[in-house]
């Protein structure tokens, strides 16, 4: 019946098993391999990101137009993480539950964690380095550069404890749409999944650990070129301020992915019945 009606995804206690069986194939990668696949994530989610900044460059958008089209510009990020193929810090996340399972060690999941992270690192800020010697900002008669200098000066100006929140609820939805991108069959239906969820992230202002990996290297090179836009408060913005934000948004980040999402998942779907 369920064929008949073209209702063929996975159920979620299906997908729980696929996101178990998946952490294990992920923990135990090689190493050059995880490197590899992390450098292409962290180059996939800064092209996302690349290709929201150039809706957000537009001020004649209103504000919510802008940012539900923008959310669905930064999807191609993920679009391209889970169709392609690579290997992303925050999609990693869901590895708790295969952990929580003793299907994998503690160390297995922090060398997944810290391999992938500093791989991801590596390809958004190399992705940024080529964006910026190719100009690419100077679009839109610098306006697509005053947009990366405003979004990277917002960033490293939050409070900690603000940045933390932010990660905690970004990671939710992106762990979310990884989930449900899984309960799919086709490219197409993956691609639906995750759109809505990390559109919606994206809209609200919530904070990607990756995302920011590309976003505040980039606009530390244009800070330094000069022509900051009077309106904007870059005095953040440098090395001190990327790693002041990192932190807090890698932990929320942890937290929203591992916790609200897997060990809840967890919990339901695979727990031991007692």
């Amino acid at each position: 019946m369920n064929g008949f009606l073209g209702f063929d995804a996975y159920s979620p206690d299906q997908i729980a098993e696929r996101v178990e069986s998946l952490g294990v194939t992920k923990a135990r990668l090689p190493i050059l391999k995880t490197l590899m696949l992390g450098a292409l994530a962290g180059a996939f989610i800064g092209l996302g990101a690349l290709y929201f900044t150039v809706v957000a460059s537009d001020t004649q958008l209103s504000f919510g137009v802008a940012r539900v089209l923008g959310g669905l510009a930064f999807s191609l990020g993920l679009v391209l993480v889970v169709i392609a193929g690579a290997e992303l810090f925050t999609g990693n996340n869901l590895l708790v539950m295969a952990w929580a399972d003793d299907r994998i060690s503690t160390l297995e999941v922090l060398r997944n964690w810290v391999l992938v992270f500093v791989a991801n690192a590596a390809g958004a800020i190399g992705l940024a380095v080529i964006v910026y010697l190719s100009h690419h900002a100077d679009m839109n008669k610098h306006a697509v550069a005053d947009a990366y200098l405003r979004i990277a000066a917002a960033k490293t100006a939050l409070p900690f404890a603000q940045a933390f929140f932010k990660g905690v609820l970004c990671n939710l939805l992106v762990c979310l749409a990884v989930w449900i991108a899984l309960a799919g069959h086709s490219v197409t239906d993956k691609i639906i999944a995750i759109v809505f969820p990390i559109s919606a992230f994206v809209a609200a202002g919530f904070e990607h650990s990756v995302a920011n990996m590309y976003f505040i290297p980039l606009g530390i090179m244009l800070k330094n070129d000069g022509g900051v836009p009077a309106d904007v408060n870059t005095a953040t913005l440098d090395w001190a301020g990327f790693a002041g934000n990192l932190l807090p948004v890698t932990l929320g980040n942890i937290v929203g992915g591992s916790v609200m999402v897997a060990l809840v998942y967890y919990v339901i779907y695979r727990r031991p019945k007692t």
